[in-house]
């Protein structure tokens, strides 16, 4: 593959306006797929979800999965769509190995859902609002593996497999309005709204939301409009793209490359594109068809979907509390700064914080825990970091060293047990005798050791070089097990120079 030329990004924003779209197809978690009865699930054996209807054969007729329907409503209430009185499914004609009945069953011209918007933050503080063109219902098609080339993709490859499984799993396509006025923080833009889209879809229940099993996936459209002109460039569509990072650095990646060709005296191709993640590049997919290509009419199988209003508002009646308003509230209950909020958004951990709050931990102790320890001990393991202890156990662990039975050190070794399913932070504490010494005469006792060990400390002390107090009150810790107050140790230190 040839490598692309690329215009400094700042130079290309200072000669053109970037224009994006984006396109976010989103797979519901209903248990069976769209229009039959087969298995909604991911990574079973190949072939093994599939019927003659999601398969295109003869004599499959589909029925209409009313979870899907369900679900697709309120994925467009949250985004303040306006829901269809009346509308129907389409089928969109076209060829491609892994489309086994050589059409999709979509909507066109009649989504359930459409007029929305969505408002994204970017770091910087600045807001954009995204607006909705539509959101409609499709089923998905299946997977194609590319066999014997070096980079899994079909460049190269000896031949390619097909999965039909999970043809015919249910998604609702989200399409954006044209979105202007990004200028230079377009890249950001994209990751933010996908990432918007993604809080959405969570919070709702409607997805596993897992950008790496291809539950979320976006198509990222790039223009660019030279300054002082009002008509709109030819547009690429990169394809699939399924991280948050790769779609800011896709976005980036075709400003750059288009911005290149423009001032070289080229002209944009429209067509899709392929995002690589090894190399941080796009290249040439197959050239992008319009509408009309499609050959849309009337699914001929299905009758049109006609819900009811008062479905609709007895469905607007579950919606949770938008992902956005929830973080204000939460950040503000808290008293974070906005980067210690910000960790807690990135780590995904806002979940598990809340709910160690509601356990009864303060919320700088969750966060500490969480964001700290926890985060530590789960990415030597390789494993989710909410799967190692409940919020509970933290609620618990928190309380231990608030009422001096744990120092933050010994709390580190509890977690270990309790992590290790020893059991829970008090029950570790018993069985590993971990409990501080509270005890003032036992620390004494090793405090006056410590000093007849170390002779000349004591005179430095009490000449005033305080300092010195760290070699008795380490020694003391060593002598415990760590299992001392430090600061309580300094302090009967300082008492015993002072006789």
């Amino acid at each position: 593959m040839a490598k692309d030329k690329l215009l400094d990004f700042d130079t290309a924003i200072e000669l053109y306006e970037p224009v994006l779209g984006f396109e976010v197809h989103v797979e519901l978690n209903t248990k069976t797929k769209m229009f039959c009865g087969c298995a909604n699930a991911f990574g079973q054996g190949a072939n093994t979800n599939t019927c003659p209807t999601c398969l295109g054969l003869p004599g499959g007729l589909p029925q209409v999965n009313k979870k899907a329907i369900e679900s697709s409503i309120r994925l467009g209430l949250a985004l303040g769509c306006e829901i269809a009185e009346n509308c129907r499914f389409a089928r969109k004609q076209y060829f491609y190995p892994d489309l086994a009945k050589d059409f999709q069953t979509s909507q066109y011209d009649e989504p359930i859902a459409f007029d929305g918007s969505v408002t994204v933050e970017l770091e910087s503080g600045r807001e954009l609002t995204v607006l909705i063109e539509r959101a409609h219902m499709e089923e998905d098609a299946g997977k194609l593996t590319h066999v014997g080339g070096a980079t899994g993709r079909i460049q190269g490859a000896d031949h390619s497999l097909v999965d039909f499984n999970r043809g015919g799993v249910p998604l609702v396509e989200i399409v954006t309005k044209i979105i202007e006025g990004a200028e230079g923080d377009a890249p950001e833009v994209g990751r933010a709204y996908v990432g918007a889209i993604r809080d959405i879809v969570r919070s709702l229940g409607v997805s596993n939301a897992r950008m790496e099993e291809g539950n979320i996936r976006c198509d990222a459209n790039v223009s660019l409009r030279r300054r002082g002109e009002t008509k709109l460039g030819t547009r690429t569509e990169t394809k699939n793209v399924n991280s948050l990072r790769s779609v800011e650095r896709a976005v980036r990646y075709e400003i750059q490359r288009q911005a290149a060709i423009l001032e070289a005296g080229g002209s944009i191709t429209q067509e899709t594109r392929h995002w690589h993640e090894d190399t941080g590049a796009t290249s040439a997919g197959r050239p992008k068809s319009d509408a009309d290509d499609y050959r849309y009419f009337p699914e001929p199988d299905l009758v049109p979907v006609a819900p009811s209003r008062e479905w609709v508002e007895e469905l607007r009646g579950t919606l949770p509390e938008p992902p956005a308003a929830r973080r204000a509230r939460l950040r503000e209950a808290w008293g974070f700064t906005k980067l210690e909020f910000q960790d807690v958004v990135n780590g995904g951990l806002l979940d598990v914080v809340e709910e160690t709050v509601s356990a009864g931990a303060s919320a700088a102790d969750a966060r500490k825990w969480w964001t700290g320890e926890l985060t530590r001990i789960a990415n030597a393991q390789s494993v989710a970091v909410e799967t190692l202890v409940t919020p509970s156990d933290v609620a618990q662990l928190s309380a231990l060293i608030a009422s001096g039975d744990l120092t933050d050190r010994l709390a580190r070794q509890v977690l270990e047990g309790v992590v290790a399913g020893e059991g829970s932070p008090a029950e570790v504490v018993e069985k590993r005798g971990l409990k501080v010494v509270s005890d003032d005469g036992a620390l004494i006792a090793a405090i006056d050791e410590a000093l007849a060990a170390q002779p000349d400390v004591l005179a430095k002390i009490k000449d005033g070089k305080v300092q010195a107090a760290g070699a008795v009150i380490g020694a003391v810790m060593k002598a415990m097990k760590g299992q001392a107050d430090a600061a309580r140790v300094r302090e009967l230190v300082l008492e015993r120079a002072a006789q």
